[in-house]
């Protein structure tokens, strides 16, 4: 098949980062459990090969392994597929959050995949991300995002999840240099009226397709691109709750615990009445 045309693979997009990035600061190494074809930490392992680690299909040991070099002053970007980093979740919390040492877990196959099949469905992240202790966790739309990301979680200093999905970007342009981030902040792609759409990750793009075509059936949709599950932008969660009755969440993991379930839980502790319908991958499963 001609991939010439084709936007870039998301794995791709870390890959060629993680190699930029690691020619900048000496203190960069790229860690994964056996994955190094599936996330493109070849590049660096070519690149760099002494300071590319495959740790074979160990995931505890990955975080851990990237936790005690973080220790030691070493900046580790560590790549697991969403759906097994589940394996690592203790070795997160223990070895990595707790202390509060900067490593940049990236998480590969995040949302649906597809063919891989129901086991590497990589739909928890979110949620279980959401309740460990000092980690910032980020969801790119498009390519240049997840640039974007890669490079402030690096400047962040904190423990630091993206996740972002399998397959191809959109064809945002992220050729330039490097962009930081501020932590937390949304981004409002598109105002509106009668009810606001809260969005992260990838899916926001599907987002926006569905408020143009509600504007053609006369609903006027505010969609925001969250872009940070954590922490969440509160100043444009309050201007929400302020001004709609009706917000959809929409991202593409559980509707239990995820980003829907943060957004809900701050418009009722916030006392505003707007109704949260939340929704995974464009399917409304709240009802």
């Amino acid at each position: 098949a001609d991939t010439h045309n084709l936007p870039p693979l998301y794995q791709d997009v870390f890959g060629e980062t993680l190699v930029e990035l690691a020619e900048q600061n000496p203190r960069i190494v790229g860690v994964t459990p056996a994955m190094p074809t599936g996330c493109s930490m070849n590049m660096l392992m070519k690149a760099m090969p002494d300071r590319a680690f495959d740790v074979g299909i160990a995931e505890g040991h990955a975080a851990t392994f990237s936790g005690g070099m973080a220790k030691e002053g070493m900046q580790p970007f560590c790549n697991i597929y969403s759906s097994f980093m589940q394996r690592a979740y203790d070795n997160v919390i223990h070895d990595i959050a707790i202390l509060k040492l900067p490593v940049v877990l990236c998480l590969d196959r995040a949302g649906l995949v597809g063919e891989d099949g129901p086991t590497h469905h990589g739909v928890f992240d979110l949620a279980f991300m959401r309740s460990v202790p000092n980690m910032t966790i980020a969801a790119p739309a498009n390519e240049a995002e997840l640039k974007e990301m890669m490079y402030t979680a690096l400047l962040s200093g904190v423990p630091f999840a993206i996740r972002y999905p399998r397959g191809r970007g959109i064809g945002a342009d992220w050729s330039g240099g490097f962009r930081r981030m501020e932590i937390g902040r949304g981004i409002t792609l598109r105002g509106g009226k009668d009810v606001a759409v809260l969005a992260i990750g990838t899916v926001t793009n599907d987002a926006l397709k569905a408020a143009v075509q509600a504007e053609k059936e006369g609903i006027s949709a505010e969609v925001v691109s969250l872009r940070f599950a954590k922490p969440l932008d509160t100043a444009i969660l309050h201007d929400v709750g302020r001004r709609f009755r009706r917000i959809i969440t929409v991202e593409d993991g559980t509707v239990e615990g995820g980003v829907g379930s943060a957004v809900a839980e701050f418009i009722s502790a916030n006392g505003y009445t707007a109704e949260v319908v939340r929704t995974i991958a464009g399917v409304n499963k709240a009802r």
